[in-house]
């Protein structure tokens, strides 16, 4: 999940019924905020649980759009690319991670994600997170 001009999270859940999504977004989402996300069925709780929910198509090739009933502009595209960038990590530089770890990986990614804008104090702040 990633807020719109803020910090991106990530956790490993076990699976995509709408119930556990339902208690991640409970857990992290302020009541009342707009959310974006893809078409996955399971995100239709979001509008019964006091959310401003749109949906981007991506079946239909549609990538972002401005919702005039919320007055909101939705794109899943940082969620997306920090995904994308995530899984060429574990293909150049880890080969494989061990689903006993896999909090610990996104962890440091989300950390890294967060962090991206001081690229030369990267080390120093990782480092110093130890």
């Amino acid at each position: 999940m990633k807020e719109r001009d803020g910090r991106m999270t990530a956790h490993v859940i076990p699976d995509v019924r709408q119930a556990t999504l339902r208690d991640a977004v409970l857990r992290t989402v302020k009541e009342g905020s707009t959310v974006s996300t893809d078409e996955l069925m399971s995100y239709g709780l979001l509008e019964d649980d006091g959310y401003q929910h749109g949906t981007v198509r991506h079946g239909a090739k549609e990538w972002s759009y401005y919702d005039y009933r919320h007055g909101a502009f939705h794109s899943t595209n940082h969620v997306e690319s920090f995904w994308n960038l995530f899984k060429a990590s574990v293909r150049s530089t880890h080969i494989h991670i061990s689903q006993k770890h896999m909090n610990l990986y996104l962890g440091e990614f989300t950390y890294r994600a967060n962090h991206r804008q001081m690229r030369n104090a990267m080390f120093d702040l990782l480092v110093a997170a130890i």
